[in-house]
């Protein structure tokens, strides 16, 4: 008995590191995720705009998060600045505070390969705070390779995700050490 218990929290934990990758093929990708973030829909969005606080520095151009920032509303640019450089990461297309949040992106790597990405954070209410979904749909040429790139990429957005949840439920994005 003490072994499934244990194997189904580990499932549990391997379900939750990774966005499900829905679809996949040389020209297209579809990661989607859904979880409960203890915080009311308002707390939460003001937390997904506040970028610079939770994405990591790691996948950065600059090497730094603060370096972020994001216009919440439509034409808005999801941006990095420092120095004389700049990034556009993307585009707001769509910004309903409290509820969704959609961006024209293809992030880091992607951003050379002339893919087209939308990124849609959607927001509901729910008992315990707000249920967010999140989806992530990248299409290009089949020459793209996107099929390969898929667990990367769903590696890289899965931990954004956890960031944003930990930042909007205690204000900080990295994990507490033991």
């Amino acid at each position: 008995m003490r072994i499934s218990v244990i194997v189904a929290l580990l499932m549990g934990l391997s379900c939750a590191t990774h966005a499900e990758v829905k679809e996949t093929n040389a020209d297209h990708l579809l990661l989607q995720d859904s979880r409960v973030v203890h915080a009311p829909p308002a707390k939460l969005y003001a937390a997904l705009v506040d970028v610079g606080h939770w994405w990591s520095s790691k996948h950065t151009f600059s090497g730094e998060a603060g370096h972020l920032s994001l216009q919440a509303e439509a034409g808005g640019c999801f941006c990095e600045r420092w120095n004389d450089q700049s990034v556009a990461h993307g585009h707001v297309i769509w910004a309903n505070p409290s509820h969704l949040l959609r961006l024209d992106t293809a992030l880091g790597p992607l951003q050379n390969m002339a893919v087209q990405g939308v990124m849609t954070f959607a927001l509901k209410p729910a008992a315990d705070g707000t249920t967010l979904q999140f989806e992530y749909r990248v299409n290009g040429a089949s020459q793209s390779g996107l099929d390969k790139l898929a667990p990367d990429i769903d590696g890289v957005m899965m931990e954004q995700l956890q960031r944003l949840q930990r930042y909007a439920e205690t204000g900080k994005a990295d994990a507490v050490k033991p």
